[in-house]
């Protein structure tokens, strides 16, 4: 697999897993149940910021393509960044 493909699959993950925490219910609520008992603590915080909640599983997949500790930032962050455009692109508009 190529590179930029990897890549691309990392940033549409990194998207996937912190839409569901931020923005989802869950299967049978759970999500919302954890959000709710997690309040107003760091967690609960956490949960609700897509662009902060990116940054894990960017970091969790960043290791498995990364040669090196500037190789890992830059696969870290770009993941991350792009999980954010992602989220621009695909959030519902209201005003």
């Amino acid at each position: 697999m190529s590179s930029e493909l990897v890549f691309i699959l990392i940033s549409l993950a990194t998207w996937r897993i912190a839409h569901f925490v931020a923005a989802e219910d869950g299967p049978f609520d759970i999500v919302v149940k954890v959000r709710a008992r997690a309040g107003d603590h760091l967690l609960g915080h956490l949960m609700d910021c897509f662009y902060c909640l990116s940054l894990w599983p960017s970091a969790l997949f960043a290791p498995f393509v990364s040669h090196g500790w500037i190789e890992f930032l830059l696969v870290w962050l770009g993941a991350s960044g792009a999980a954010c455009l992602f989220e621009q692109a695909t959030a519902s508009k209201t005003t």
